[in-house]
């Protein structure tokens, strides 16, 4: 697992919110170490963050 940080402003954007309801449902938001888990592979994740970039 890789950890990656990304802009508050994808937070707004519908796609990204997708990700993070399927995070809740799948995992929840209660880590201990902090962060969250993402519910997809890595290589959809860094696609979707480049195409939110481009915004």
């Amino acid at each position: 697992m890789r950890r990656f940080v990304i802009p508050v402003s994808y937070l707004n954007q519908p796609s990204f919110q997708q990700l993070l309801i399927q995070a809740e449902e799948e995992f929840g938001y209660d880590h201990p170490m902090g962060g969250l888990t993402i519910p997809c592979n890595e290589d959809e994740f860094l696609n979707l963050t480049s195409s939110l970039n481009e915004l």
